[in-house]
């Protein structure tokens, strides 16, 4: 890896956060040893940094959510920015807006960052090609919950140390899951050995390289995901 690029690729320099299928082991540790200073700072009585001060932070929720919306907004008030919340009820896309519209309007206001969580897969990445700032990911249909695969590698991190050659199974709704998915990405980057196992209906069809497992189900296991996981 070249200079150019590994200043490219490190954390500081990452644009967007869409998934996990992009980053590095390295990006995701300097993310992790960076949530390890932050939750020193948020046990402090004043639990604020400046890293974001005069930046325009937008929640832009088309699907309801209570414990991603308020983290994200806890989050961005932690690090001085400011916080603007948009719901899609009552606003000009109940009128027809279109979705690119609204960002540019709210781009024109001044936002700096979209965290984006949307019904349909694919919606963050749309935003993040037009946008001039961040798009931070908050769950895309069926396809993806990146911060919140950061965070259950955060705690994994924290409970077993490294997760280097740890096995690691993710059982349920596998082919409605956008959580399960983004952390296999992320677990693999990791060096772990991920098993996903699911009822028969619960896995989707056309997929291959599943074996079955009792008592009526399916499992498979990856050390590194390819790009038929996506819907």
């Amino acid at each position: 890896m070249t200079a150019s690029t590994e200043r490219l690729t490190t954390p500081a320099h990452r644009r967007h956060v869409l998934d996990l299928d992009d980053f590095s082991r390295s990006e995701i540790e300097a993310i992790l040893e960076t949530s390890d200073s932050m939750r020193e700072i948020l046990s402090r009585e004043i639990k604020q940094v400046p890293a974001l001060r005069g930046k325009t932070v937008v929640n832009m929720f088309f699907e309801d959510s209570t414990r991603t919306r308020i983290s994200f907004e806890l989050a961005a008030r932690a690090l001085s920015a400011n916080i603007v919340n948009f719901s899609a009820r009552g606003s000009s896309v109940e009128k027809g807006e279109s979705l690119l519209d609204t960002m540019r309007t709210l781009q024109a206001l001044g936002a700096d960052v979209l965290v984006v969580r949307h019904s349909y897969a694919g919606v963050p990445y749309v935003l993040a090609r037009h946008f001039r700032g961040s798009v931070i990911n908050a769950g895309d249909g069926r396809h993806a919950h990146p911060t919140q695969a950061l965070l259950d590698l955060f705690t994994l991190r924290e409970k077993l140390g490294s997760l280097d050659k740890r096995r690691v199974v993710i059982v349920g709704d596998i082919v409605h899951s956008r959580v399960a998915r983004s952390n296999l990405w992320g677990l693999t980057a990791m060096g772990a050995q991920v098993t996903l196992c699911a009822p028969l209906p619960c896995w989707g069809a056309n997929r291959t390289g599943w074996q079955p497992g009792p008592p009526c189900g399916l499992s498979t296991t990856w050390k590194q995901p390819s790009k038929m996981l996506m819907p």
